[in-house]
Order: structure tokens, then sequence, then C-alpha cells
């Protein structure tokens, strides 16, 4: 694999496990975090992973990912503090922007990788080409496995080009491979307790933790200034002072981001505005879309926005809204919550997890553009309404503090090598 050499520390082990140095006191938490996807690829998978990894890093965990290269070639490269281990990759057939790792040669290199490092746990984030082989080494290496879920089939569906008739079946075969895949593991984890009673559901025959793949709320938090501060984050944006909707995310089908523009004419509300952050092959679709409907002058395309950036897309919106229907939590969700905004969100998956119908927005029955757009034009000429579900919606989502996430996974990696990790 081309693998680069990365000079770590010898850790000899007594017979308990513990490592140590020449009496040294314990090292320090070692982490090999494993995923088939990870920046600078954007979904919601990719970013749990990034975050995670740089948050055990900042709590002064030794992190490494193994992912696949950005660009092709292999090699190891430090950023943040996290060492990152990228494997050779080669381009999706079915995405533009995704790499898959090469599997030629992968499973001898984590081997190598594995009894050099020989973590503490290693955690993989999904049950494809990288966390797949991992799984199996860690086995044979003796190292504890954490395995987080992420996957559901109807986020792969368009990119296979599978004909609707077909899907069920489909779905079926890929939810067996993961619960054969991710049985390997010693502890399974998702981020609500939604989507854990969707894996036993579907056949995984073990205790499933819900632990949420949190928010920093110190970055994500609400206004100070109200209506002027939120102006001004409109002129930093481009964007005119209007009433805005926002929504934050990958421009694909599941997302259903077409129900938003086709909401847009109907919200009572003079002159609404939606505001869309992300990328995607969807967006000639919604661009097309909104000058059929007559909205193009309303309907504001941002593109990517770098992740340093999102405050500012929230700081500018007066509603979040999410049509999505294959949601194992949304990251975009709970970060709009943390910034302060009520939220209209379709009434699927775990959405209903977030939000609570009169509490800090509405739930609307899928596929449903009326009634998203009556919610979000009561919510829009609310007032102090808005106000109340927008603070209701901050303290909800501070239970989802990213600090409280971090604690509970170095705890999980501590129970399954109690003589390992320090």
């Amino acid at each position: 694999m081309g693998e680069a050499p990365s000079a770590l520390p010898g850790r000899r082990r007594t017979q308990s496990g513990t490592p140590h140095g020449a009496g040294g006191p314990p090292a320090r938490l070692r982490v090999l975090i494993g995923s088939d996807t990870y920046p600078p690829d954007v979904n919601g998978a990719a970013l749990f992973t990034a975050r995670l990894a740089h948050g055990l890093a900042d709590r002064g965990a030794d992190v490494h990912v193994l992912c696949p290269s950005a660009d092709g070639p292999p090699h190891v490269a430090e950023t943040g503090g996290v060492v990152e281990h990228r494997v050779r990759s080669a381009p999706s057939l079915v995405h533009e922007t995704v790499r898959l790792a090469v599997p030629a040669g992968l499973a001898g290199h984590i081997d190598r990788l594995l009894a050099r490092l020989r973590p503490d746990a290693v955690h993989i984030q999904n049950h494809f080409i990288v966390g797949r082989l991992l799984l199996r080494a860690a086995r044979r290496h003796g190292i504890p496995v954490v395995a987080t879920n992420h996957f559901m089939p109807e986020n792969l569906f368009t990119y296979l080009h599978c004909p609707p008739a077909l899907r069920s079946a489909l779905g079926d075969r890929a939810w067996r491979d993961f619960v054969r895949v991710t049985s390997g593991a010693d502890h399974v984890t998702t981020p609500t307790r939604i989507a854990a009673q969707l894996l036993l559901e579907k056949g995984f025959g073990r205790t499933v933790e819900a632990v949420s793949c949190g928010t920093d709320l110190h970055r994500f938090r609400p206004l100070g200034g109200g209506a002027a501060e939120r102006a001004q984050a409109r002129r930093r944006l481009g964007l005119p002072d209007r009433p805005t909707l926002a929504f934050v995310g990958r421009l694909d089908t599941e997302k259903n981001i077409a129900d938003l523009v086709e909401a847009l004419p109907h919200v009572t509300v003079p002159d609404a505005q939606l505001v869309v952050a992300g990328a995607g092959p969807q967006r000639p679709h919604l661009e097309e879309l909104a000058e059929k409907r007559g909205v193009a002058d309303r309907v504001h395309l941002l593109g990517f926005v770098p992740d340093t950036d999102l405050p500012g897309v929230y700081h500018a919106a007066d509603v979040f809204t999410i049509a999505g229907t294959a949601e194992l939590q949304s990251i975009a969700t709970l970060e709009a919550m943390a910034s302060g905004l009520p939220v209209v969100a379709a009434d699927a998956m775990a959405l209903p997890h977030l939000v609570q119908t009169g509490r800090n927005g509405y739930l609307y029955p899928p596929g449903n553009p009326g009634d998203l757009a009556k919610y979000a034009g009561e919510i829009l000429a609310g007032g102090e309404e808005r106000d109340r579900m927008g603070e209701e919606s901050r303290r909800m989502a501070s239970r989802h503090d990213h600090q409280a996430s971090l604690a509970r996974y170095e705890e999980i990696y501590r129970e399954l090598s109690p003589g390992r990790a320090g």
C-alpha cells in the first residue's frame, strides 16, 4: 500500500495488557478510527468521524484515522493532532465526489498498522471496505472493536440507480450484510434510540447503545443581537434581509430538498426566502424547479460552505427546515437547534427525536410541502412564539453536548479494554 512509516514510541504490555514504559506512567488512550468516508467528503458520517477524532485528540487521546486518500496515492499526515493514515483510493463509479479504498493489499497494510500502533480500541464508522477489513484484523490482533452505525440503504439507492421495485429486496439484503459484519464488534452504537430500535428490527440481536453525535454548544449558539445581527449575517452571505428558511446538507435525492422549494410559494409571509447550504447532484434540478415555480429570486443555493462558516448560515435564518426521510439523527438539525432556531421537519425516522410539535417547532407529513409551508409561515409570523421555540430548541440541544458524547466514547474504550487504556 505504500504505507509511510510513522515514528511511534514502542509500548510494552504486562500480561494483563496494561501498556507502560520503563517505570513510567500508563500510556495515554490510543484509538484507531476506521472510516470509508472522511473529509474532504461531505456527509454526516465523514463529519461525525472528523469531529470525533479531533475531539478525542483535544481531550488528550492519541488518535489515528484509517481512511481513503482524497486524491489516490496513500500517505500519512498529521492534521490538528490527528494522524491520518490515508490508503490508496479510486474514484467511485456511482458518486462523483466519493473515492473508495482499493481493497488490493489493504488487509496486509491494516495488519502491519495494528501491530505497530497497538491501539487500545478500534472504532469503525461503517461496514464497507475499510470498516470491514479493519474489524476482521482487530479480531485477529485481540483488539476490542466499537462500531457506530450511520448506514441506511435508502441513502444508496439513488447512486446505485436502483429501480423502485427492487429497493425492498436490496434493502433487506443490505441490512443482512450489515448485521453479519457488525455482529463481530464488541460494542455497537448509533446516534438515537429510534436508530437503535431500527437495528433491532433489522435483525441485529444484541444491545445497541444510543450515543448522540453531539454538537459544539460553544460554536453553535444563538445570536446576541437579534434582528440587527441576523441582518448583518445575511449581508455577509450576500442575501437580502428577508424572512429566511434554511437548510444545510448534501443536495441529494433522499434529502427531498425539492419539497422545500415546492413549499416556498405557499408560505404566507411575504418575500420569504429559502437558503440552502450544500453541494450535490440535485442542484440543477433545484434551480430548474425554482424557476418553474416562480421563486428563483427567493431560492439561494450557496453551494459548499466550510464547516467553520456554518454558524453564519444558521445566524442568517429564522427557521430551519428539513425534509429528509432517512436521518439517523441529523447533525445539521442539532446545530440549528443549538443556534436557537425553531425547526420544521419531516415526521420520519429520527427527526421526531429532535423536534416536538408546538415545543421547538413542527413535524409535518413527509412529502407534503403544503403543511411544511403552513408551519413555516406560522413560525415566521409568530414573533414571540418564534423566539420561545428558538429558546426551547437551544435547551433541547444542550442535552447533546459534544463533550458528553466524547466522554462516553472514552468510557466505552476503557470499559472494553480496562487493562490497556491507562
